[in-house]
């Protein structure tokens, strides 16, 4: 992983941990036990980079879903969030 990459990486925690309201320390985890983190978040980091913050956001907490980290509630209250805010 280079300097962007992390710099990337910690800006997708630091934002999970806003939007979903937990640690970043357990954004970390939950992104590293799934296998999103190294074989999603880096590999992609090329295409990743460019989108929008609330379509990351989007991207991501759908993706945490799918893999099981991220309940439905919790993804439906976050969701409606990123609607209403401006991230």
């Amino acid at each position: 992983m280079d300097k962007k990459q992390l710099e990337f990486v910690t800006y997708c925690i630091g934002k999970l941990s806003v939007l979903l309201k937990l640690p970043k320390k357990e954004i970390y985890k939950r992104l590293k036990t799934s296998g999103i983190l190294y074989d999603y978040i880096v590999p992609s980091y090329d295409v990743l980079h460019t989108f929008s913050s609330r379509y990351l956001m989007e991207d991501l907490t759908e993706y945490m879903r799918e893999k099981g980290v991220l309940s439905d509630r919790m993804l439906k209250e976050c969701l409606t969030f990123i609607g209403s805010e401006q991230l």
